[in-house]
């Protein structure tokens, strides 16, 4: 323990004496950090608008993708973490996707389920806004995802959501 105190000490002193001999790069650096923090929604094709919820805001059908995976997985018990990972799999693979961008998308489909407040709500809205932007288009890639997401039967819950799914891609 005291050797991590004496680590830790180090490299406040370091970080410390180099912010009091750069304060410049040092407010740029904090400033560069805050601007990415900010950016990362706009960056993965996300915009908020007035008084619309912020699903109508996705404008990259990944975003939509993602956000419904993970709802799909959240209907019946929390997800374990090999849904997890096969998430994160299957989102570097189908979607084509960066590590970066994987997670940011998993946080913001997250994010953007809990303002449905529900995993079924969010897989309605999402589906429908999915279909508004993307059309037919990733109705295949879909049903690949959320296909190797579940091991074993479809519970109640993801039966119905399918069936909302596909009511929002009128098939």
């Amino acid at each position: 323990m005291p050797f991590i105190i004496l680590i830790l000490t180090t490299l406040g002193g370091a970080l410390w004496w180099w912010a009091r001999q750069n304060p410049r790069d040092a407010i740029d650096m904090a400033a560069d950090a805050a601007t990415t923090v900010r950016n990362a929604p706009r960056r993965l094709a996300f915009r908020k608008q007035t008084n619309a919820h912020p699903v109508e805001g996705i404008d990259d059908p990944r975003i939509a993708i993602c956000a419904i995976a993970q709802a799909f997985i959240e209907l019946d018990d929390l997800p374990t973490k090999d849904q997890r990972d096969r998430l994160y799999v299957q989102l570097r693979s189908k979607l084509r996707c960066s590590e970066e961008e994987a997670q940011e998308m998993e946080v913001l489909g997250r994010w953007l389920q809990g303002q449905c407040q529900n995993p079924e709500a969010a897989i309605t809205r999402l589906a429908r806004r999915l279909r508004k932007i993307d059309g037919d288009a990733s109705w295949d890639l879909l049903q690949d995802m959320l296909g190797s997401l579940v091991a074993g039967e479809l519970s109640q819950n993801q039966v119905s959501a399918i069936a909302d799914i596909k009511r929002a891609f009128h098939r």
